[in-house]
């Protein structure tokens, strides 16, 4: 995007990609609650999205130095998701706690819808102005 469209919108693009992610890996670990030996994972949040500022979206270090080098930004995609430590571990393995996943989703939820309503508002405003209302 250009850069006055990135100041326009903020943090918010880069939070929905963030966010994006964590629902899916939280959706993941709840689907998972029964599985033998699953070990549920989640991402910091904020480390997560700076990386994703700081245009390090697959938490590497590498760089391209020849053209014909394939990237290594993935997109929000390849963020690197932790293993949650189990506050207390089932007889199976599997480290998903119901509540624990069911609350966390919720956040993210709420995160997520906040920063798509904010894009959506700006956008808003940024057609109002173009088209001078």
């Amino acid at each position: 995007m250009s850069n006055w469209i990135d100041s326009a919108l903020g943090v918010h693009p880069n939070a929905l990609l963030v966010n994006a992610r964590r629902l899916e890996l939280l959706a993941e670990n709840m689907a998972n609650a029964d599985t033998p030996n699953y070990k549920a994972r989640d991402l910091d949040f904020r480390s997560a999205l700076k990386h994703a500022l700081a245009g390090n979206e697959d938490g590497g270090s590498l760089s391209r130095t020849d053209p014909g080098h394939l990237s290594t930004a993935g997109g929000a995609g390849t963020l690197r998701a932790q293993y949650r430590v189990p506050n207390q571990p089932s007889l199976d393995g599997n480290t998903v706690d119901g509540d624990l996943e069911k609350s966390a989703f919720s956040e993210a939820t709420i995160r997520y819808q906040a920063s798509l309503d904010f894009v959506s508002s700006r956008i808003s405003d940024l057609r109002k102005a173009f088209r001078g209302e």
